[in-house]
């Protein structure tokens, strides 16, 4: 038995031991030196499904997605490196089947626009583009298509899902309070259809968006804005139809398009070199660094609470113990001289919120600080904005959304088609307010009514602080309503309309960088490594960050937890 035993303990520590070498040996490719460019080489831009704001996790063999997936951060510098490599000739952008929004879709083709001003091609070529893949083309110096292939150019359009008929078949009941005409989160639950007050919204949010969409186009197609909607009221687009139209310029295979480059260039052979090549070419290499460090910290994700061992590294959410640990690492580093908080959140819960807030603003009082708003930075994501620093958003970005909603399941009748039956015993009034085996009754629902009205004005309230309004002035604007980053401007919300480089810009004027100066960008959270992958709960977060994508279920998440959440009204899915 002793020597079974032995045996047995021997074969676990051999191949533990194994299993360390081999990926041991896995961590050779993250650790490679820089790739060795060659002249007359030509970048290859692949933008595929998921662009996100903050480094993913790196799985070794391609088990749960791409090795090296570039982040918003990633494109704009990739764009920057190429114009100013001397080894880079053009630039061949190759999007497909994206999932941004269009705030991403804005910072990514104004990268393209000044990657063109360098006097290098870009050329686009579109694999079974829809809008957003267009969208980007725009930029480029020619647009090529596969001749057989097809252009889904053919407007937008908003879609809610609301899931009350699904829940009256299970017999559960969703109650929802909320302050603030617009703060209809909860409509998915108790609505079949869109109110009034969504539509609104909806029908401003669209109105706004495909303008600019149309006048993007008729600048990238040299064609006047009523050209370009008629042309869209006319797809989507047979290869052969959308050359007709002006949208594309030449119908070719891949290949054939790059012998039309090569040919444009008269230099030569052309040697591709890929996107996840091209990510490990240093800036520094490049003269694009310098000795001042800005901070550039991206929070994505709904707001949670999170765990007491949270180190800001999830890849799902925001969540308050990690997030504010972030944010004191870089509070207290004397090296970074200033910050931008990259902010990608359409809001959570109530207490991680105010945690976050309370963090944000001390670093505010450290550290010369300006925010930079993605595709969505509403409701929790505003609020943890208001430090009384400069807010930059895209005239695309979903903002403001200020308001509270609470949100209770009700599951007594689901319990009920199960056999399911609860007997509750209780001490003190509101002992079972929070139970999921009957409704809030009227002095529950006023009880909780207050709670919440508190907590909105206390949201009204920080806003008009940080952006130096009286509430008066902030009440009308506020209501819940979601505005994009344009409209948020106009109403005083945000302070400007920009992207990356007007955040840099901000900050290194209060910071009191030359302009001229070069800095170096200093990204948390960092991209974490395989060996980060090895550690406990972190092939837990990847696949949670894998299904959570998949489902996208963080609004009914929140929402059957229950409790008070400062969270965007809807889904919205603009395509």
């Amino acid at each position: 038995m002793r020597k079974f035993l032995i045996g047995v303990a021997t074969g676990v520590i051999l191949t533990g031991l194994t299993l360390v070498i081999l990926l041991f040996a896995l961590t050779i490719p993250f650790r490679a030196k820089a790739p060795s460019i060659t002249g007359n080489s030509v970048l290859v831009l692949q933008l595929n499904g998921e662009i996100p704001e903050r480094p993913p996790i790196e799985v070794p063999l391609g088990i749960f997605g791409q090795r090296s997936r570039p982040t918003v951060e990633n494109v704009w510098m990739l764009l920057r490196k190429a114009a100013a490599d001397t080894r880079i000739k053009a630039v061949v952008l190759e999007p497909q089947s994206l999932e941004i929004g269009w705030a991403k879709l804005e910072e990514i083709h104004a990268d393209l626009e000044r990657f063109r001003k360098s006097g290098k091609p870009l050329y686009a070529f579109l694999k079974t583009g829809g809008t957003r893949e267009y969208y980007l083309a725009t930029a480029a110096t020619k647009i090529y298509m596969a001749p057989e292939d097809q252009l889904y150019l053919k407007g937008l359009r908003a879609q809610v899902m609301y899931f009350k008929k699904t829940l009256d078949k299970l017999g559960v009941n969703v109650q929802i309070a909320h302050a603030g005409k617009y703060k209809d989160f909860g409509d998915m639950f108790t609505r079949s259809d869109m109110s009034p007050e969504t539509k609104e919204v909806l029908n401003s949010v669209l109105d706004d968006l495909y303008g600019r969409l149309v006048e993007t186009i008729a600048e990238g197609r040299r064609k006047s804005p009523a050209e370009v909607r008629a042309i869209i009221d006319q797809g989507p687009f047979l290869a052969s139809q959308a050359q007709a139209s002006g949208l594309v310029d030449q119908l070719r295979f891949e290949d054939q398009m790059f012998g039309e480059l090569e040919a444009a260039l008269r230099s030569g052979e052309l040697k591709k070199v890929t996107t996840g090549q091209y990510l490990r070419v240093p800036p520094s290499s490049l003269g694009l660094t310098g000795k001042r460090r800005i901070a550039f910290l991206v929070g994505e994700g709904s707001i949670t609470q999170g765990d007491p061992g949270d180190d800001g590294q999830s890849e799902t959410d925001i969540t308050a113990e990690g997030f504010t640990k972030l944010l004191r690492k870089v509070r207290g580093d004397s090296s970074i001289d200033g910050v931008v908080v990259r902010i990608d959140s359409p809001g959570g819960e109530v207490v991680a919120s105010d945690a976050i807030w309370r963090e944000m603003n001390l670093l505010g009082r450290k550290k010369p600080l300006v925010i930079s708003m993605s595709d969505t930075a509403a409701s929790g994501g505003y609020y943890i904005a208001m430090t009384g620093d400069p807010i930059v958003s895209y005239p695309g970005t979903l903002t403001g959304s200020i308001g509270v909603v609470f949100g209770k399941p009700d599951l007594h009748g689901l319990y009920d088609k199960l056999g399911i039956t609860k007997d509750t015993l209780k001490r003190g009034r509101f002992a079972d307010i929070d139970s999921d085996y009957r409704p809030l009754d009227q002095t529950e629902l006023a009880k909780l009514d207050q709670g919440i009205e508190a907590s909105y004005k206390d949201f009204v309230g920080k806003v008009a602080e940080a952006r130096h309004r009286k509430y008066e002035q902030i009440a009308p604007v506020a209501e819940g309503r979601v505005w994009l980053g344009s409209q948020a401007q106009a109403r005083g919300l945000v302070d400007e309309t920009g992207g990356i480089d007007r955040a840099i810009e901000l900050v290194k004027q209060k910071a009191k960088i030359p302009a001229g100066e070069k800095v170096s960008l200093v990204v948390y959270p960092a991209r974490r490594s395989i060996l980060d992958w090895l550690m406990p709960g972190a092939m837990d977060d990847a696949l949670e960050s894998r299904v959570g994508r998949l489902l996208k279920t963080w609004q009914a998440r929140l929402a059957l937890r229950g409790g008070m959440l400062r969270v965007m009204p809807f889904v919205i899915t603009i395509e």
